[in-house]
């Protein structure tokens, strides 16, 4: 039987969906970043993930009211953090999650 490793271990020996996994991660962390620098710290407050693909910047919120006020943000948002990633934006989607996702 071989010796259990740690996650630590496994995650520096990386392989290639692991490191792909590592990179997505990476780039939703900088995406979140900038969503939240692009709104009012109240807003900011209530988004919880964020991610780009094919041009749609999707943002999740902790409940429906929240992803009322961001929509009216949604010009900004699509201006603001498509320019400082250097990635064009055609639309955001607003997402409300479920309570500890």
């Amino acid at each position: 039987m071989q010796n259990p490793k740690s996650l630590s271990e496994l995650m520096a020996v990386g392989g290639k969906r692991l490191t792909a996994l590592k990179s997505r991660s990476l780039q939703r962390t900088i995406i979140l970043a900038e969503v939240r620098s692009a709104l009012p710290a109240r807003l900011a407050q209530a988004v919880t993930s964020a991610g780009i693909e094919q041009h749609r910047l999707t943002v999740g919120v902790t409940g429906a009211v929240w992803a009322s006020r961001i929509r009216y943000f949604t010009d900004s948002l699509r201006t603001g953090v498509g320019g400082s990633l250097g990635v064009p934006i055609h639309s955001v989607r607003i997402r409300v999650l479920p309570p500890g996702t």
